[in-house]
């Protein structure tokens, strides 16, 4: 009985022993005496207890690894890119996964920094940043073609940071503050110009309109004086009397006009009685004067013309 019970006992443990589950997404590789014997997917596997074991576990989920690589661009800018590659190893080459590769991470690492250390230094910093997507596509290019000898694949390259030293960045933000500025200054100059020509057009304007009324105010004054002077004219007062009595007329007014406002200057005038009529009297042979000087120049005119002729 006790043979048995020990016998059956052995048999459980080695049952038990020789049962293992696998999870999802993962394979198991059996080893027999050292020796690659078979890889096992998910669910309940059976191996021989004793003789195989597991050797190890392979995910074939999607893994990322994070690489910060410094490096030197063609204008002798130090800069750290930060790379994440996404890879997974291919379901029917996980025995290349799995024996030929020490350190899978480490392999990946060294082949970014190859790439990046040989497409970064031919640009210019400023290019760095405008052509990231071409840097990425140069390590999932190569890394995909070396890779695929050990069984893996790479599925993306990112370029998820470039961050270049700080006294680079400080100096960076400089010449974008001073390129902003410029272009401000220039905007703000482009709207004082428009406005001091906006500006002088609307006076342009203003001033036309301002002598057109004045030009219309002193036709319509003159139309006016000359009405005047023909009712003078018909009431028998010849034509100097009449110009004299027009313009005594509108001298009265302005006074007049000036004495109506409070803030006007005083002006002091002849106040004697007879001063009307000195006035009166002086234009009158002021005008008198002028038209004979006309006549005159006229007739020396007419003369000259006779001689020349």
């Amino acid at each position: 009985m006790i043979g048995s019970y020990v016998f059956i006992f052995i048999v459980v443990v080695l049952v038990a022993t020789g049962l293992f589950t696998v999870k999802q997404q993962t394979v198991a590789i059996i080893e027999r005496f050292g020796k690659f014997q078979s890889s096992r997917n998910a669910g309940l596997q059976l191996k021989i207890p004793i003789i195989d074991k597991v050797a190890g576990r392979v995910s074939l989920r999607v893994q990322q690894l994070d690489v910060i690589v410094e490096t030197k661009t063609k204008d002798d800018v130090f800069v750290h890119l930060k790379i994440s590659v996404q890879f997974l190893i291919r379901p029917d080459h996980v025995y290349d996964a799995f024996y030929k590769l020490q350190n899978p991470d480490e392999q990946i690492t060294a082949f970014i920094f190859d790439v990046v250390r040989a497409e970064v230094p031919k640009m210019i910093l400023d290019d760095v940043f405008e052509k990231k997507e071409e840097i990425a596509l140069a390590i999932q290019r190569d890394l995909k073609q070396a890779m695929l000898n050990y069984g893996y694949d790479i599925i993306k390259a990112l370029v998820t940071d470039i961050d270049p030293d700080e006294k680079v960045k400080i100096a960076m933000n400089r010449i974008n503050a001073a390129d902003r500025e410029k272009i401000a200054a220039q905007h703000e100059g482009d709207a004082q110009r428009i406005l001091i020509v906006e500006r002088a057009k609307a006076e342009a304007e203003s001033k036309r309109l301002q002598g057109k009324g004045i030009a219309d105010q002193r036709r319509e004054i003159a139309r006016g004086l000359e009405e005047s002077v023909v009712v003078l004219n018909r009431a028998g007062i010849n034509s100097q009397e009449a110009s004299a009595l027009i313009i005594i007329t509108q001298h009265y007014d302005t006074l007049q006009s000036i004495g109506a406002d409070t803030k006007s200057n005083l002006i002091l005038l002849p106040n004697n009685p007879n001063a009307a009529s000195t006035m009166l009297n002086d234009m009158v042979t002021s005008l008198v004067a002028a038209n004979k000087m006309v006549e005159t120049d006229a007739a020396i005119a007419e003369v000259t013309k006779k001689t020349k002729k």
